[in-house]
């Protein structure tokens, strides 16, 4: 039996007008393009969201739109990650006022940690009081300077109201250990953060996994997800190599964020404008892209995955 929140789970861009306010169309038509071919759950607001570059009020517009949109048909993980607990507890009851049901929240940022895991453990103890809604930890230490290991994370999936742990940090040998202990737990979800590790950690139990570029190719990101999770080796580890070239296109432009919006661009439904000061892709960078993508796409095909 699957657990609420599983497969695949793309950390959407957020797409923003010329003023860097969010584009409600633009956002509206990406994320209905998601959920109508199969993507499992949204992760709005996070990382590849851009989430801290927009204004707070942004940023809940952005949330608020994605509950609206496809809330009520898929779960709508939002990140809510801050540098206090009582902001991020701030940002949990604007959520909770717009319906959410799901925070992602990291330790906090920007910050010296005297003892930054007992600081952690407490992080999440303190909101857990202050919430009914369902948290996930994520672990991204590129970002929050704090990496949470295995032992901690399961220390703090015990707290009341944990659900999940969204695994960015890239140690594949912690990531084993915490799906070890969560694997056949119906309680807690275990999820990569890093698409690449996705095969084999698919193939031994993970609940799901959180890849950015998922939005372009959802028909490709589903089926791996569906013979991974079902042990089918063979269709995994050739369609791994199809995902692998995806990821590749992150790493096409100076900023991946640059390279990410712009690839999603070409769906034809957002924009690639990204949030300063970051660095737009440059037209050799883009022509790169699109050339990449076209065979990306000629590789679907070949693959014999239907796409609507």
């Amino acid at each position: 039996m699957r657990k609420k929140y599983h497969g695949v789970i793309p950390p959407i861009i957020t797409p923003v007008d010329e003023n860097e306010n969010v584009d409600e169309k633009g956002f509206r038509a990406l994320l209905r393009h998601c959920v109508d071919r199969g993507i499992h759950n949204i992760f709005v607001a996070g990382t590849n969201g851009e989430s801290l570059a927009l204004t707070q009020g942004e940023r809940d517009k952005a949330i608020k739109i994605a509950i609206d949109e496809v809330g009520k048909q898929v779960p709508v993980m939002a990140g809510l990650m801050d540098s206090s607990t009582r902001r991020v507890i701030e940002n949990i009851k604007r959520f909770e006022q717009m319906g959410g049901t799901c925070a992602v929240i990291t330790p906090i940022f920007y910050a010296r940690h005297s003892s930054p895991l007992e600081e952690t453990i407490r992080h999440f103890e303190d909101i857990s009081k202050a919430t009914n809604i369902d948290l996930v930890v994520y672990n991204i230490p590129i970002f929050t300077n704090t990496k949470l290991s295995a032992a901690t994370i399961c220390k703090i999936a015990k707290i009341d109201k944990v659900v999940a742990i969204k695994d960015s940090s890239g140690d594949f040998v912690d990531f084993q250990k915490i799906l070890r202990v969560y694997k056949n737990d119906p309680n807690v979800c275990v999820l990569q953060g890093l698409t690449v590790n996705t095969a084999a950690s698919l193939l031994m139990g993970a609940d799901g996994y959180v890849p950015s570029i998922a939005p372009l190719f959802p028909e490709l990101f589903v089926a791996y997800y569906d013979a991974g999770s079902s042990g089918d080796f063979a269709r995994t580890m050739a369609l791994h190599e199809i995902i692998l070239d995806t990821a590749d296109i992150l790493g096409m432009a100076k900023d991946p964020f640059s390279a990410n919006k712009f690839a999603i661009s070409l769906l034809g439904l957002t924009n690639k404008r990204v949030i300063r000061p970051v660095v737009a892709a440059t037209p050799d960078e883009e022509n790169a892209i699109r050339a990449k993508v076209e065979e990306i796409n000629k590789k679907i095909q070949d693959a014999g995955i239907k796409v609507s």
